[in-house]
């Protein structure tokens, strides 16, 4: 019989659980035989009193060993390589990453998630993609990372269930924000879904989870311990989310942007954090090759044309057309004009995103619809100089009601002053 509320009790007085007793818990409750109400319970103990690095990796195992796992290197007889983001505003990197690395001959395989609030989801994107399909076989999933080179879905409810279960329970208790079941709630998923080796964005700032550099390398450094305990291959990459990435904010807005980076004319913040995980990713993978060649390689595959090739194989074996035109567009363009001469201070992610959210392009509750068209487009970042009246982005809306409102808040989002702000780069850090 599962000792649920003792269990409770001895980690609300701050004691360390067993391997086995978390397994005991996080299993029963994903069998049924933990009500909501006693897991909830658990995870406030956790909230306040923390986990110890044998707690958390107990608590990924329990939750990988909650349903099926993939073994892509197994499958594919070749090491797979995947990225995670723990999300940001204008955040569309794997889109642009996968088709590169899998056109330098690396296989990429990735599940990943929807966006909720202001960080938008990697599949809210992909499903402005008409036709584009998210929800694959696992055995068409491995085929098409053989096959292609590539694949982006969504979970499948089989992998990682207590997770998913978990996270929702999270997402109404007010404890989403500790960093235990934050790297285990990632890496479990990551784990589970097959590939050996994993580069994980970490964002800081502004618009991230992690607002300080300490805790972000503190999240960094728990997942890095997960994933050598579970055999796997992780570096850390710590970056900047003080401003949105790249200049779209909003679904079928950034899939433009990073369809344009992977030809080699994207914004150069989102170019360059693209090119630094590509690289990384090479370096781990099976080629068996240094930094410098990876980013040669990288170099190539985007100026041949080999990249973009990769992007529209991608997109049509998972049902969607290479067809940027197909992709919905706004009917109402506003734009937001600088009100004087000077420089861009700051921009604020959240704000932005928060303005991006209202126009339709996240949901505030997992039940609300996406509007795949709306969004931002901020053409002037920090630390470029303006002239009163120029535009400073544009706002694109379903009507002249949201698209007004938009404008006042995308337009108090950027402070502008005379003197240039620091540098600040766009790779703070590298944990591994």
């Amino acid at each position: 019989m599962i000792r649920a509320a003792e269990l409770i009790q001895r980690k609300r007085d701050g004691a360390e659980l067993a391997p086995e007793e978390i397994g005991e818990l996080i299993l029963g409750y994903a069998r049924g035989e933990v009500p909501d109400y006693q897991l909830a319970a658990f995870c406030m103990a956790v909230y306040f009193r923390g986990l110890s690095p044998r707690e958390t990796y107990a608590l990924t195992d329990a939750m990988i060993r909650s349903g099926d796992t993939i073994d892509l290197g197994g499958a594919l007889g070749r090491k797979v390589v995947d990225k995670h983001s723990t999300g940001g505003v204008g955040d569309k990197t794997s889109l642009a990453v996968g088709p590169i690395v899998a056109a330098c001959g690396v296989p990429f395989g990735k599940m990943s998630g929807r966006g909720l609030g202001h960080t938008g989801g990697t599949l809210d994107k992909l499903e402005s993609i008409p036709g584009f399909r998210i929800e694959l076989t696992l055995d068409e999933f491995v085929s098409q990372v053989r096959d292609v080179g590539l694949a982006i879905i969504g979970q499948t409810a089989e992998l990682v269930p207590a997770d998913k279960a978990l996270y929702g329970l999270r997402d109404v208790t007010a404890t989403v924000d500790q960093l235990s079941l934050i790297a285990a709630s990632i890496m479990s998923k990551k784990i589970a879904a097959g590939a050996q080796a994993i580069v994980l964005d970490v964002k800081v700032g502004d618009g991230a989870f992690m607002k300080t550099l300490d805790d972000a390398r503190r999240l960094a450094e728990a997942m890095l311990s997960l994933g050598e305990q579970a055999g796997r291959q992780v570096v850390c990459l710590l970056t900047d989310m003080e401003q949105p990435l790249g200049a779209a904010v909003g679904n079928a807005l950034e899939v433009r942007e990073a369809r344009a980076t992977v030809r080699g004319e994207g914004p150069p913040d989102f170019t360059q954090l693209v090119h630094d995980a590509c690289l990384r990713l090479l370096t781990l993978s099976d080629l068996g090759i240094d930094e410098a060649e990876a980013r040669r390689r990288v170099a190539e595959a985007v100026a041949s044309g080999a990249a973009e090739a990769t992007w529209c194989r991608w997109l049509e074996a998972q049902g969607g057309t290479a067809d940027e035109d197909v992709l919905e567009r706004a009917p109402v363009v506003r734009t937001v004009e600088s009100p004087r001469e000077g420089v861009v201070t700051r921009l604020g992610a959240i704000a932005v995103g928060n303005a991006a959210l209202h126009l339709g392009a996240g949901r505030q509750t997992k039940s609300d619809t996406i509007d795949h068209a709306v969004g931002v487009v901020c053409l002037r970042k920090r630390g470029d100089g303006v002239e009163r009246g120029e535009t400073l982005a544009e706002v694109h809306a379903r009507d002249d009601a949201s698209a007004a409102e938009a404008v006042d808040a995308v337009l108090a989002a950027y402070e502008l002053g005379d003197t240039p702000p620091p540098e600040r780069r766009i790779l703070i850090e590298v944990v591994s």
